[in-house]
């Protein structure tokens, strides 16, 4: 349904009413009057009126982006309940609690109050595995939906902002889990404190000194675990929430992105108001993920801390991995060549380590975070965008798009060359070749199969619309001719595959004046037309008006076969022609 506001006066409202001969409840009144007293004192009413009219499209894929925010709720309830009993102390003292095989083993209060919440607190370990499954949905539901406004280009204008506090948000959820994992001080965590140490040694010039700040002192002292806990418990998540809910008003500001189809334009939005009918399914679908984090937290066993025992430094913990969302930082530290390290002005340079657990992160987000407005110079489209792209219209972009998961693949399973070298009886010298080999091949090539899959998808949208589908009936005629008949699309199938605008390349311009002067921003146009042809110079135009009427007219194969550039009618299909388009009479050829 769309929803549509019409001026009316009170009075107006009320002309038909009649007198139903109930009146409000006790409570009713109660609740209206403290609604009331709250809108005289704040001036509420008018924004919660707004917010509870918004209007919300009903797709499958805009769920992930509610997964996110249902599981970060679901983190901070349980933390909260977690920090009760959890003492964020480094100082080491004798177990004595009811798991038995560490009885008497010297450990740090962070690791003996854990090992309390997971045996002697009531549900406490029901609570801790559902913290760490909900942490670990959250940042691939943040992963995801990241995927899916890029795919569907819901990153353009005007929500370029929205796109780079999502991948700040990204980013700092992978730091807020790698803060909440090494807090327990158990032998894993303590092993990736131990290699974050070192990571910040590789820090040109100033590693040692950032090491020597941060663990206030020579590793690993016993300031880390107060510290860690202070930025887990306090400071990420007040950012995080913080920018949760930027991102969530900045959603309601622009009002929501929807999927092309009949009635669905640049300046509606068709679906549900938030009250009451989203309100009432969001509610339904928070318990619904509740649940599910909460039944996968009572099946499944995640970080058994008791099997690993306390953190000790001196011992090298062979087979430890970190959790999947750090693992293709871990596998660019095993890709990166030994040469890198290199010994200059007396200095030791560690860039094999340095480029991998320190620049990697950084760098990946902000090429991601930079994008948006990458592509709008490229392209010189500054229009605003609410409908949303299919990825195959987009050939180029979700080139990219591949390309960038295909190299985020390789670097996470590198992180287990190790492991696969022993359970597959390899060399782990020819593996880590082979992922190096890999890196360089894999993403460019990903990106030429995705950019030709996509082409021939949109081609074959265009023989779809021009000709109907294929039926497998075969006519003969009464001239002993065979032909195929082809059925024609429905209204709303053929406006999917026609909605889309037709777009060029910007034509390269000469750089000099009348008089032969180069123009200052010679070389800044070369490059953004460059970047414009590598974007759209292979391309398919959608269905025009003409090659449609043609194609109906004649009602045979070889009516239409150029693509729409080489057609004689060229120009953009506009709303009112795809309108005309999808209302044409459904006719088989």
């Amino acid at each position: 349904m769309t929803t549509t506001a019409s001026p009316k006066s009170a009075a107006s409202l009320r002309e038909n009413d009649t007198d139903n001969g109930s009146a409000p409840g006790a409570g009713m009144k109660q609740v209206g009057g403290i609604a009331n007293w709250v809108d005289e004192r704040t001036g509420a009413a008018k924004g919660a009126a707004f917010l509870l009219k918004k209007v919300f499209p009903d797709h499958w894929s805009f769920m992930l982006g509610e997964i996110a925010m249902y599981s970060m709720i679901i983190c901070l309830l349980s933390g909260t309940f977690l920090t009760f009993w959890f003492v964020p102390s480094a100082t080491q003292i004798p177990y004595n609690g009811s798991y038995l095989p560490l009885s008497g083993v010297t450990m740090s209060e962070a690791y003996r109050s854990t090992l309390d919440i997971s045996f002697d607190v009531r549900g406490g370990l029901l609570i801790r595995q559902i913290h760490h499954w909900a942490a670990l949905l959250f940042i691939v539901a943040v992963t995801v939906h990241m995927f899916r406004v890029f795919f569907t280009g819901a990153f353009r204008k005007p929500r370029e902002i929205n796109w780079v506090i999502g991948t700040i948000l990204s980013m700092l959820s992978i730091v807020e889990g790698f803060a909440g994992y090494s807090l327990p001080d158990d032998l894993l965590s303590g092993t990736g404190l131990r290699a974050a140490e070192g990571f910040m040694r590789s820090i040109p010039v100033v590693g040692s000194y950032v090491s020597y700040a941060m663990f206030d002192g020579a590793f690993p002292g016993e300031a880390i675990i107060p510290r860690l806990f202070t930025v887990h418990v306090l400071l990420l998540p007040a950012i995080l929430v913080g920018l949760f809910t930027a991102h969530i008003v900045l959603v309601a500001v622009h009002k929501h992105t929807q999927y092309p189809g009949p009635g669905r334009t640049e300046n509606n939005v068709v679906g549900f108001p938030l009250m009451p009918v989203y309100i009432a399914k969001a509610g339904g679908f928070f318990f619904m993920v509740f649940g599910v984090t909460a039944l996968i937290s009572a099946l499944v066993t995640i970080n058994p801390i008791w099997a690993y025992g306390p953190y000790d430094p001196s011992p090298v913990t062979a087979g430890a991995q970190p959790d999947w969302y750090m693992g293709f930082a871990d596998g660019a530290l095993r890709l990166l060549p030994g040469f890198l390290e290199f010994v200059a002005f007396g200095h030791t340079f560690s860039f094999n380590v340095f480029i991998g657990a320190i620049l990697l992160i950084p760098v990946l987000y902000g090429i991601a975070g930079a994008y948006p407005f990458i592509e709008a110079w490229a392209t010189g489209d500054q229009r605003e965008h609410h409908l949303l792209d299919r990825p195959r219209n987009a050939p180029v972009r979700t080139g990219l798009g591949v390309m960038a998961i295909s190299f985020y693949l390789i670097l996470f399973f590198a992180s287990g060359n190790d492991i696969m070298a022993i359970k597959l009886h390899l060399s782990i010298n020819d593996l880590t070749r082979a992922f190096q080999v890999g890196l360089l091949v894999v993403p460019p090539l990903a990106f030429w199969v995705t950019k030709r899959i996509c082409l021939s998808l949109q081609r074959h949208d265009r023989e779809t619309v021009l000709h109907g589908r294929e039926s497998g009936t075969i006519i003969r005629t009464a001239e002993g001719k065979f032909f195929e008949k082809h059925d024609q699309l429905d209204p709303f199938e053929r406006y999917a595959l026609v909605q889309h605008d037709k777009v060029e390349p910007l034509v390269l311009t000469s750089g000099t004046d009348a008089n032969g002067v180069a123009s200052p921003a010679a070389r800044k146009d070369r490059a953004r037309g460059r970047l414009s042809h590598f974007y759209f110079n292979d391309r398919v135009d959608p269905v025009t008006p003409a090659e449609f009427a043609a194609a109906q007219h004649h009602g045979d194969h070889e009516a239409i076969e150029a693509p729409a550039k080489e057609a004689p009618e060229t120009r953009v299909l506009g709303s009112a022609d795809r309108e005309s388009i999808k209302r044409a009479p459904e006719s088989g050829h």
